[in-house]
């Protein structure tokens, strides 16, 4: 199944409205805000890598997010 983790950035002032958003709005598993480069991490996973395609494209589209790294899981069978 594949996986991602997303590094976010936001403006300080909206960073719990957008942890809330990806909480109720989209298939994450988790959501965590933190200190450091980036103010927030997501994981998400998907049935196939187009649906998490289609999941993360979304998520960059929330105008509350000012950039985003997208990390893809290897996964070795």
């Amino acid at each position: 199944m594949p996986t991602t983790y997303i590094l976010i950035n936001t403006e300080p002032k909206n960073m719990e409205e957008v942890v809330e958003i990806l909480r109720m709005t989209f298939a994450v598993q988790e959501v965590y805000p933190v200190y450091g480069s980036y103010d927030i991490i997501a994981k998400i996973r998907a049935e196939t890598i187009n649906k998490l395609k289609e999941i993360v494209t979304k998520m960059r589209g929330i105008d509350r997010i000012r950039s985003a790294v997208t990390m893809l899981i290897i996964e070795k069978k």
